[in-house]
């Protein structure tokens, strides 16, 4: 399905991992799914394969932002979904060996992103009948999960881990800042995919259960909430 008269949904970061079973999924689900990405041959490959639109973009970057948000205005007018997705791990090294280039790094790309590709584009979700907002966080930026499980960080590297809860609570702002949208985080879980070696224990398809069941929140659902595959996770 391609149209005005489907769900509008923009996936960031899609050309591989949870990005990319989100779109073929939600695809599947009958959305109208803009597949974005940093590098155009990546995303064009990923689009033709699960039958999406491709839309370069760069989360790290205002102009490419930008241009983004004017193809999507000027194709479609609205949009109905965003899935905010596109992240990065960065280095895998001992916290007292981080600078703080590394940390501006992954903020950049896993928090600062959202902030960029949100703004940008909510002239035109609240230009939907029906808006959601699903931000792809973590339950490694969970501070109970991290003094629970011993401060587990072969898991994930420390400043991950640190993006990740302040993306959850950029979904909380959000979520208080934006009535009429519906603003939520998924908890994947522990999903094989490139940013862990493939080495997670849950397969991309099951990683991607939570984020589709929020992309596909009906009227009046819940808002400000973290999600993972079993449902609500509290605390945060």
């Amino acid at each position: 399905m391609n149209g005005v008269d489907s769900t509008i949904t923009l996936v960031t970061g899609a050309n591989k991992g949870l990005g990319r079973e989100t779109a073929r999924r939600l695809v599947k689900a009958g959305h109208t799914v803009l597949v974005s990405a940093r590098s155009p041959s990546a995303g064009r490959e990923a689009a033709s394969d699960v039958g999406g639109t491709f839309v370069p973009l760069d989360v790290t970057s205002d102009a490419s932002v930008a241009e983004a948000f004017a193809l999507v205005r000027d194709r479609f007018g609205r949009l109905d979904v965003l899935v905010n997705n596109a992240g990065i791990v960065g280095p895998r090294c001992p916290l007292p060996e981080v600078t703080a280039d590394d940390v501006l790094g992954v903020l950049d790309a896993n928090v600062l992103g959202v902030v960029r590709v949100t703004r940008a584009f909510l002239p035109l979700l609240r230009a939907s009948a029906h808006p959601r907002i699903v931000n792809v966080s973590s339950g490694t930026g969970r501070l109970t999960w991290q003094v629970e499980r011993g401060w587990p960080q072969d898991v994930a590297p420390p400043i991950y881990s640190m993006s990740k809860a302040a993306l959850t609570m950029l979904t909380l702002q959000y979520a208080q800042s934006l009535p009429g949208i519906l603003v939520n985080a998924a908890w994947p879980g522990y999903t094989a995919t490139g940013l862990n070696d493939h080495q997670g224990t849950q397969t991309v398809t099951e990683g991607t259960d939570p984020i589709v069941a929020l992309a596909t929140l009906p009227p009046g659902g819940p808002t400000g909430t973290m999600r993972g595959r079993k449902g609500a996770v509290d605390p945060w």
